[in-house]
């Protein structure tokens, strides 16, 4: 199988798998839109799939009782949605929602407990998987708590890009808002400094990143603790595309 429009193989973890577990798991995987603004699960809710994004990032928020949310991790084609249910948890208290939109494969959660219960290579990179994504977690608590907004949206957007094949983000002010639990004025005030610096253009919910080193040297040290540990612990998809070639060829 060779990587295409559409292929499991564009999902990390999938596609460092070796041929025997692709073999038992591609077959049920379901490519599935991802449009934005869905929500894939709510706070409570019983997780009957996994999604393994290819092309699409969804949002994990906590949401407080009056309705006010912020955004505790991202998730792309790194990773998939749905952890508690390898984790035994079954249900979570944060919500998902598609952030930008686009596909990912479905996975029915009695055939990732399955697999998950072999103890095999899916299990470690869940596991290396979930490491990574409480890293992001905890480092983001520790942003929202010390940084400001102008690196908290540096952050949010270096975290949304290392997840798009594009610098282009479609995404209103009001929404990155909501993400980061800040006011809009904020967010807007922050955009519009790093439109100034020639960082960014934002036009009709349009967000261009013109010059990512200095959105870089702009940002926090947090979203280089998160991007190194994620390199850290999972495959890179290039060499997890030629591992995969290479298994295949043998």
């Amino acid at each position: 199988m060779t990587p295409g429009p559409c292929s499991p193989l564009q999902n990390h973890i999938l596609a460092a798998l070796g041929v025997a577990e692709r073999d038992r798991i591609f077959p049920d995987l379901q490519l599935v839109p991802m449009p934005l603004g869905r929500v894939l699960y709510e706070s409570g809710d019983p997780l009957l799939h996994v999604y393994f994004p290819i092309d699409s990032i969804v949002s994990l928020l906590y949401v407080m009782e009056n309705g006010a949310s912020a955004e505790i991790s991202v998730v792309g084609n790194e990773g998939l949605i749905g952890i508690a249910l390898f984790m035994g948890g079954e249900t979570t208290p944060s919500r998902a929602i598609v952030q930008s939109a686009g596909y990912a494969y479905r996975l029915p959660a009695r055939r990732l407990k399955i697999e998950f219960g072999r103890h095999g290579e899916l299990q470690l990179l869940l596991l290396r998987y979930t490491q990574a994504l409480i890293t992001q977690m905890s480092q983001t608590a520790v942003c929202n708590r010390h940084h400001s907004v102008d690196q908290q949206l540096c952050r949010w957007l270096l975290l949304s890009l290392d997840r798009l094949s594009t610098n282009q983000l479609v995404m209103t002010q009001e929404l990155i808002a909501n993400m980061l639990g800040v006011r809009r004025e904020g967010v807007t005030d922050a955009a519009g400094k790093l439109q100034k610096l020639g960082v960014i253009q934002y036009a009709r919910g349009q967000i261009t990143v013109l010059d990512r080193p200095q959105l870089e040297r702009l940002s926090c040290e947090c979203y280089a603790v998160v991007k190194r540990e994620t390199d850290r612990l999972l495959p890179p998809l290039v060499l997890a595309r030629d591992a995969a070639t290479g298994a295949h060829a043998g």
